[in-house]
């Protein structure tokens, strides 16, 4: 047997009392030729790439099944009489398909699914004792006030405070002041004499 994948585009318009009988009637082909559905993903609408039947707008459904070639015969020979259905594509997956190994792996997807769904509700609810937690860590990040009059008293040692003018004789600029890593020129024995 092999696995195909069909996509089909229907009237965005539709109601789905009106998309549910091509669903049905896709499922009763495959069942009839002995196949076996695998997955039916419906995307939703979409906006089109370009116009179809007047239709800027397409609801899009994905069948993955195990069937064959006459299967695949059948569904697009209602695809192309049905007024519902805008556009259809059918895709071949794999040659030989073991149905078995398709259905564990359908399972265990949807139950990586619902781990992932039950993950993210448990996520989006914090428990209360998560709260305090949190609150703590941010109270840590920010600085008390008795480690910031530390910062402030630092920075005031390391700049020298501000020359008063009136010292300094009328007229004159101050000089600039000599920091500690700097040194002052010493006279020499030359400038002595």
């Amino acid at each position: 047997m092999r696995r195909y994948e069909t996509i089909i585009i229907t009237d965005p318009d539709l109601s789905p009392e009106q998309k549910d009988p091509v669903l049905e009637r896709v499922a009763d082909v495959i069942n009839q030729g002995d196949g076996y559905l695998a997955l039916t993903d419906e995307w939703g609408a979409r906006k089109l790439a370009y116009e179809i039947k007047k239709k800027n707008r397409g609801y899009y459904i994905r069948f993955d099944f195990c069937g064959t070639g006459a299967v695949v015969n059948e569904m697009e020979r209602f695809f192309r009489i049905d007024d519902r259905v805008l556009k259809y594509m059918t895709v071949l997956l794999d040659k030989a398909a073991d149905i078995e190994k398709i259905k564990e792996e359908i399972a265990a997807a949807q139950s990586k699914a619902e781990k992932a769904k039950e993950e993210a509700e448990a996520a989006a609810a914090p428990t209360p004792s998560e709260e305090p937690a949190e609150a703590q860590t941010e109270t840590a990040e920010i600085p008390t006030p008795s480690e910031e009059a530390a910062e402030a008293q630092t920075e005031t040692a390391e700049i020298p405070p501000p020359r008063d003018l009136a010292e300094t004789e009328e007229g004159q600029t101050p000089e600039p002041e000599v920091g500690q890593s700097e040194a002052a020129p010493t006279e020499t024995e030359e400038e002595n004499k």
